[in-house]
């Protein structure tokens, strides 16, 4: 937790931002695995970790604009949970930590929100995000389940949007601290990897680093010999000379932060020849997109500088022809590429995507994209604003389902060389991922530097073998 003066000021300048009636936020619950009390790890809500710090689960919160309140709803725990879980603070303590002095017993928050609703007062609220707080939405106000988003406070979606995606120099901090751990896994992995050993063995190493780190995970470990797929979760292959690993890992710190790096170097010693002329064309498309990351310009345009430059390598291979630019704007490049250069980072891995991408990651000037296959999955396109972090990751991903799909289909023909692309149909996937801080007039790579050129992935590789 920061500073109780730092969650003051976050709320002051929401309330600034805001005219009239109640702002609902509403916590998250422990969620179930198989029965009641055996739990998934919890997992504060993001939204209710920045503007209250608190980690509690079962908690909500009201800003109420009218009256100048801020109250926290919860229990104090039972003599039974003190009996399993142990003595805590208590959660007035708890509170005043965050500059909140008015705490009511969770029950009291339906009968607050009923009478303001009498009094004709708006009620705020976010999109949620869990069954458990649509329901609950339902319960205080009537909200139907199914069509909850539908009536989420516009003007709050975008007042928090804002507000959080422009880090202030303590969340740069805690960012960094992730983003270290996040290198740490991913030496471990670069240096532990050998042929025969199982992908859940380095999966399971990269965890403990987390964990030892004081935090968890900020996402489902993707660590794969499979790297096509691009959200790979399975870990029971074995790992075969021959074969790359990609490896997309990251960090979330005690805070909530997140980090966020992608590597993929070689099961064996050395990359294969073929292998080197991807990585190296991934590679490209990495630095000119880092290379244009500044102020002003939109992620946009930063996304189809990487897509062009994969495009133009691919083309040298002879798997790709024709007019270039034509080609990146029909969307043929995403036969190779099929997502996007990268996503806010902060307090989610993918920061604020439960707001809405179209809030999030793009404005009125520009409506997300919704159409093109590859573009649809840009998370972030509008301008870039001097606060921002968030990730660059180019990749080439050759999936046989999909080269089977658009062949049949004759798609894109005269992009493609679909007979120079069977030579490549078992090849795998390559992604090269870090974090940046938009600065006064570029970038700055966020954490310790992690090897990126074949040189120093192939020098850690052959003293690990």
């Amino acid at each position: 937790m920061f500073d109780k003066d730092i969650y003051i000021k976050r709320r002051k300048r929401l309330k600034e931002s805001q005219h009239g009636g109640v702002l609902l936020f509403l916590g998250n619950e422990e969620s179930p695995i198989n029965y009641r009390d055996n739990t998934y790890h919890f997992r504060q809500d993001s939204t209710f970790l920045y503007y209250f710090g608190l980690k509690n689960p079962g908690l909500a919160a009201i800003i109420d604009l009218d009256e100048n309140k801020e109250i926290i709803f919860g229990n104090e725990m039972t003599i039974d949970e003190i009996v399993w879980m142990g003595q805590l603070k208590t959660l007035k303590e708890s509170c005043e930590e965050t500059g909140i002095t008015t705490v009511l017993p969770a029950k009291d928050l339906k009968e607050y929100l009923d009478k303001s609703l009498k009094n004709g007062r708006k009620i705020h609220f976010l999109p949620p995000y869990r069954a458990e707080n649509k329901i609950r939405l339902n319960f205080l106000l009537g909200t139907d389940i199914f069509k909850t988003d539908e009536h989420s406070s516009l003007s709050f979606i975008k007042a928090v949007a804002a507000q959080r995606s422009v880090k202030t120099e303590e969340e740069i901090i805690e960012i960094e601290k992730a983003v270290n751990i996040s290198a740490d896994m991913h030496m471990q992995a670069l240096k532990m990897a050998k042929p025969g050993m199982r992908e859940s063995d380095i999966a399971a190493a990269l965890h403990q680093i987390a964990l030892a780190a004081g935090g968890n995970l900020a996402y489902p470990v993707i660590l794969t010999v499979h790297g096509e797929i691009l959200h790979n979760h399975y870990h029971g292959n074995l790992l075969k000379n021959g074969q790359m690993v990609l490896n997309d890992s990251g960090a979330e710190t005690a805070t909530g932060y997140c980090g966020d790096l992608t590597r993929t170097f070689p099961v064996s010693k050395s990359f294969t020849g073929s292998q080197k002329d991807m990585y190296n064309i991934v590679l490209s498309a990495y630095q000119a997109a880092v290379g244009a990351l500044k102020p002003g310009i939109r992620y946009l345009d930063i996304h189809y500088t990487a897509c062009k430059t994969l495009a133009e390598g691919l083309k040298d291979l002879g798997l790709m022809k024709g007019d270039i630019a034509e080609a990146v704007e029909a969307g043929a490049h995403a036969m190779f590429f099929q997502c996007g250069t990268g996503h806010m980072m902060g307090l989610d891995v993918h920061d604020m995507e439960d707001l809405g991408e179209q809030y999030v990651g793009y404005n009125e000037k520009l409506k997300k994209e919704k159409h093109l296959f590859g573009l649809k999955s840009l998370r972030l396109g509008k301008e870039l604003e001097k606060g921002y972090v968030l990730t660059v990751e180019p990749g080439i991903y050759i999936n046989p389902a999909l080269i089977d799909l658009w062949k049949s289909e004759d798609k894109f023909v005269e992009f493609i060389n679909y007979k120079k692309l069977e030579e490549y149909r078992h090849f795998g996937g390559i992604r090269i991922e870090d974090n940046f801080l938009i600065t006064d007039s570029g970038s700055r790579l966020l954490g310790k530097p992690l090897p990126v050129s074949i040189t120093e992935i192939e020098n850690i590789r052959a003293a690990a073998l």
